[in-house]
């Protein structure tokens, strides 16, 4: 196809010459001249960005999902529906979300507000607000330098899962372009694929080997924006829906690799709290509507919050190329600092985790400067199991932010089996950190600092569990 065309505010736009790497947010404000929507920090931390993207395509059937324009390329809108905070009111009648947002005081310079408004859009179409921590969730991608937070907060409540009326329900139900087709587009010297099967996939793999491979472009957006980096090639894996979704087994989960983080944690909550607990803490839940499993794991990064979860879990990861797939454990994948077991050619398919036993008990814990929408200093994830004596017969521990890639702490686990999991057995095994590990002071945290942290995870975790008894829960 050789234009990107998409619905803006219930309307097509059809562009066949912008360079398919421009932002959405470049793309509204300097080609559209659609100002409402802002460019605060430019990386997805303000939430100023914030659009929604109506997804016809999504399990389940259409869903709205508010992300940050600032990391979505111009050419992932193709096929899906895009609304920013001008396609809310008609006229001069308010939409529901932008009322209860007047009606509580919630603006003040109106910089970060158009953001606000279109975080409280995806609230209202939500129907799964039950817990209270998730209405906190959801707003926590949006910061305010002027309002305060409690307006914010008061008018979200007022909306989440409201249901407003959607004039865009009758659009959404229909892609413009068909979200079943392969795509590929070119402009400016750049070019732009998102197939829609594996063998498309493995086609545009092989005629350019060094082309970037992207899941939710989170990532590769901000690298792309460094000067020294450009992409003439870029191939998109949102497209291919066989590499998402969450299935539970008989004896363990299957992960697709493009599965959004927001949906993994919403299927997690029903079986890996672990996991859950983890990605409460994540990021926004803009992040988590486009950032991807498979993303975070091949950044490879060593603070990656995923990554000490599924080492603790005994994850496996599934590998697929044109020749076929294997499947290593995970702690084979990360070979060296932003280096995975990859091989040309090749993705990450889907992870499988274990399905948790009655006798285990785990936890998973991210300690950064915000509580919220943060890189982590130091994360750690524990997985123990208990024996018919009570005591400890196996373990699996894992941080991040300890050593150039995620990693188990062998001498920690060693400590602690066959012994009780009491207070005195975690701080012997707390003091065995520093065999396992020798980390790189930067600007998070020094040596000495994340060292002292990750001994005091450990006590932490021992802590937790004679709270609740010992108990496996």
């Amino acid at each position: 196809m050789s234009c990107i065309r998409f619905h803006l505010n219930g309307k097509t736009v059809e562009e066949s010459r912008a360079r398919p790497s421009i932002t959405l947010l470049d793309y509204l404000r300097v080609h559209l001249g659609l100002y409402g929507t802002k460019e605060g920090c430019a990386e997805g931390d303000c939430g100023a960005c914030t659009v929604v993207i109506g997804d016809p395509g999504a399990p389940g059937g259409p869903v709205y999902r508010a992300v940050n324009s600032c990391l979505l390329l111009l050419g992932e809108a193709h096929g899906r529906h895009v609304i920013t905070v001008e396609g809310l009111a008609e006229g001069e009648v308010l939409h529901p979300v932008q009322e209860a947002l007047v009606r509580h005081g919630g603006s003040q310079c109106g910089y970060c507000t158009p953001g606000v408004v279109m975080s409280l859009f995806e609230a209202a179409h939500r129907a799964d607000f039950d817990r209270p921590w998730k209405l906190a969730d959801q707003i926590s991608g949006n910061l305010c330098r002027c309002t305060g937070y409690g307006p914010i907060r008061d008018a979200a409540k007022e909306v989440a899962g409201c249901q407003p009326p959607d004039r865009y329900a009758v659009l959404l139900s229909d892609g413009p372009a068909g979200p079943g087709e392969s795509f590929r587009y070119t402009g400016e010297g750049q070019e732009f694929v998102r197939p829609r099967r594996l063998e498309d996939l493995w086609d545009a793999l092989d005629s350019d080997a060094r082309c970037a491979v992207a899941g939710g472009t989170t990532d590769l957006v901000l690298d792309a924006k460094q000067p020294a980096r450009t992409i003439g090639r870029l191939v998109s894996l949102s497209g291919i829906e066989e590499l998402r979704g969450v299935e539970k087994g008989e004896r363990r989960w299957s992960i697709g690799a493009m599965t959004p983080l927001a949906e993994l944690e919403e299927a997690a909550e029903e079986g890996l709290p672990m996991l859950a607990s983890m990605l409460r803490y994540f990021g926004s839940r803009q992040i988590k509507n486009l950032g991807t499993v498979g993303g975070n794991l091949c950044t490879a990064s060593p603070v990656g919050d995923l990554a000490p979860c599924f080492l603790a879990l005994g994850a496996s990861v599934i590998l697929a190329s044109r020749g076929g797939r294997r499947e290593i454990s995970i702690d084979r994948f990360f070979t060296g600092y932003r280096e995975t077991a990859l091989q040309p050619r090749e993705i990450v398919a889907s992870v499988a985790v274990p399905v948790p036993r009655e006798n285990e008990i785990g936890a998973a814990f991210k300690v950064c400067k915000r509580r919220e929408l943060d890189i982590a200093t130091v994360s750690a994830a524990f997985l123990i199991e208990l024996g018919n004596e009570g005591k400890i017969s196996g373990a699996r521990i894992a941080f991040g932010g300890m050593a150039a890639t995620p990693s188990r702490a062998p001498s920690v686990e060693a400590t602690l089996l066959g012994s009780e999991p009491s207070s005195a057995s975690f701080a012997a095994a707390a003091a065995a950190i520093d065999s396992d590990f020798e980390p790189i002071g930067d600007h998070r945290g020094s040596a000495s600092y994340r060292g002292a942290l990750a001994r005091n995870l450990v006590l932490e975790f021992g802590d937790s569990i004679e709270m609740r008894g010992g108990e496996a829960k």
